[in-house]
């Protein structure tokens, strides 16, 4: 980073009336989570599944909780215990200040399903989930579109095999197995109402603004679904854009910045100027 990228990036956040943050799977790598980068970075999160070679597409999928639910469910409730007791942060924090400073004030979207915006402070009312959230669960039939809390559920897993060792969550309308809320690989059952209430409230806030900026964090390319919204805002809304990201950093216009940075790092960098 140098000086020059971030006196930029000062200057577009004071120019914005509405600061859009948009994150992807970096954006919680300053709070500790792991980042699945590929098999390698999967596989060092989770060795049972490394010795049974299992990739995540293979173990995120709504096939593995009809086959093996003790499989499924040992891992996304290790990642349920995970999120709920990790902070997220400092840099959430900034990027709060910054948007409750705008006219417009702040929106979120964010392809990660751990909940940390709502941790963090943000108002749930202006987060987009865009795959849904960890803290949600669904019947996974489904025999409805029941969505409900997982407040009530903690799960006891046995980390070094992966495996639920309770009884899982069930569906309180049918009493099939629970899942999570959430957009898995090859899912064709997911209950999408709750992101798509979210989707409608957030262009809603966009339809408002004249300056929209979006600052985006730790997306990457594999799965493009933050870039593609933040190219859209630009495209749509007349935006532009921070990027955040240590390895893919470029941005396609020269009023745009991009940093080669972690998520933390570059905010706290660009605090210190504003």
């Amino acid at each position: 980073m140098n000086l020059v990228s971030l006196e930029h990036a000062a200057a577009l956040i004071t120019q914005a009336d509405l600061l859009v943050v948009a994150a992807g799977a970096g954006m919680g790598v300053d709070s500790g989570l792991p980042d699945f980068r590929g098999n390698q970075g999967f596989w060092k999160a989770y060795p049972a599944l490394a010795r049974a070679r299992m990739e995540f597409a293979s173990v995120a999928s709504p096939g593995t909780f009809h086959q093996n639910p003790a499989l499924a469910w040992g891992f996304y409730g290790h990642r349920l215990n995970l999120y709920r007791a990790t902070v997220p942060h400092a840099g959430f924090g900034l990027l709060k200040k910054w948007g409750e400073r705008r006219e417009q004030g702040y929106a979120v979207f964010t392809s990660n399903v751990d909940g940390h915006f709502q941790a963090a402070g943000f108002d749930q009312q202006r987060i987009h989930e865009c795959h849904g959230s960890i803290h949600h669960l669904q019947c996974l039939e489904p025999c409805g579109s029941h969505i409900w809390s997982a407040d009530d559920y903690t799960p006891q897993v046995d980390n070094d095999a992966c495996r639920l060792l309770n009884q899982p969550p069930t569906c309180p309308h049918c009493g099939a197995l629970a899942r999570p809320n959430i957009l898995m690989f090859g899912d064709w059952g997911w209950n999408e109402q709750r992101s798509a209430a979210q989707e409608a409230r957030l262009q809603g806030l966009l339809r408002k603004a004249n300056r929209p900026l979006v600052v985006e964090l730790g997306a990457g390319v594999a799965i493009p679904s933050v870039r593609h919204f933040g190219q859209a805002v630009i495209s749509h809304h007349n935006g532009r854009m921070i990027r955040i990201n240590p390895r893919e950093p470029q941005v396609a216009s020269p009023r745009d910045v991009g940093l080669a940075a972690g998520a933390y790092e570059a905010l706290s960098a660009i605090d210190a100027l504003l």
